[in-house]
């Protein structure tokens, strides 16, 4: 029935099936993803005091989507004819009886004038209560095929998740290794502009004006912060249980720091990474989207 994915996704679809002696019943369920669980039901009107009991059961298995039900009854072609009431038929053939004694000149009524009679003829009394039994199992059984392909989905975005999480480690690795090519750089374009200007400072002067360009270039806890984000992308994506609520707050707060960081550039190479990373991110974020 349930799969060990600790990723579910939103997006799924089942159908099932039954053929009994009473008819045919099918139920459908499709979802996609939604903020919040929202389910919608179709059912028919001999059926629809089934609702609450269904709706109980989707709630307690799933957390988020747009969920739409759809069950069907078709009765089968011998509970569409109408029977005989033979209690009935047997009152109006004892009266005819007693009628022919009393007089017997009356002209008896044919079969097809008997038939026509109110009360003979009535139509099949279906087992409801069967029906709605078999009813609800087969939706039991669906919302499984649904929750099982919700997981199977899941693994996919799982999967597609963490390729992308490890490229975005693999470019916060990369910046860190920039770091002194960056202090040089920053250092570099101060003396170019104190050359441009002609201006000489003081050694103290000067040390503490690269040290205030070191202070408003400095990405170390950018990317601190990045990597302690990963982490926490990694094990949300291994705990069980919805999600994606979570997920999607930590791409914002991944890509509030790879903006910070693009700003903060002063070499090609940073700026490059730092358009890398927004790039994986919002491919993860897509795919998030869809994780209940």
């Amino acid at each position: 029935m349930a799969t060990s994915s600790r990723v579910h996704s939103m997006t799924a679809f089942s159908r099932t099936e039954q053929a009994a002696a009473f008819g045919t019943l099918q139920v459908e369920i499709r979802s996609v993803n939604q903020r919040y669980l929202e389910p919608h039901f179709r059912l028919p009107d001999a059926l629809r005091d089934l609702e609450p009991l269904l709706r109980d059961a989707l709630r307690t298995r799933l957390a988020r989507g747009k969920v739409e039900c759809s069950l069907r009854f078709e009765a089968a072609e011998a509970n569409l004819a109408p029977a005989v009431n033979a209690q009935r038929l047997k009152e109006i053939a004892d009266a005819l009886e007693a009628i022919q004694e009393q007089v017997p000149s009356a002209i008896p009524p044919n079969t097809l004038a008997i038939l026509n009679q109110p009360g003979v003829m009535e139509p099949q009394h279906l087992d409801q209560g069967a029906i709605k039994a078999a009813a609800k199992g087969l939706f039991d059984q669906a919302l499984n095929e649904l929750i099982d392909a919700r997981a199977r989905e899941g693994e996919k975005l799982a999967e597609m998740i963490t390729t992308r999480l490890t490229a975005v480690s693999e470019q916060v690795t990369t910046v860190r290794s920039l770091l002194p090519q960056i202090l040089e750089r920053q250092r570099a374009q101060l003396l170019e502009r104190l050359e441009v200007a002609k201006t000489e400072l003081d050694p103290q002067r000067l040390e503490a004006e690269l040290v205030l360009v070191a202070q408003k270039a400095d990405v170390d806890e950018e990317l601190d912060r990045l990597t302690a984000h990963i982490e926490e992308v990694s094990h949300q994506l291994a705990q069980k249980g919805p999600k994606g609520r979570r997920l999607d707050f930590l791409m914002q707060e991944l890509n509030r720091e790879a903006n910070t960081l693009s700003s903060k550039s002063v070499v090609a190479e940073t700026t490059r990474c730092a358009v890398e990373l927004k790039v994986l991110i919002e491919q993860m974020r897509e795919q998030i989207q869809n994780i209940e």
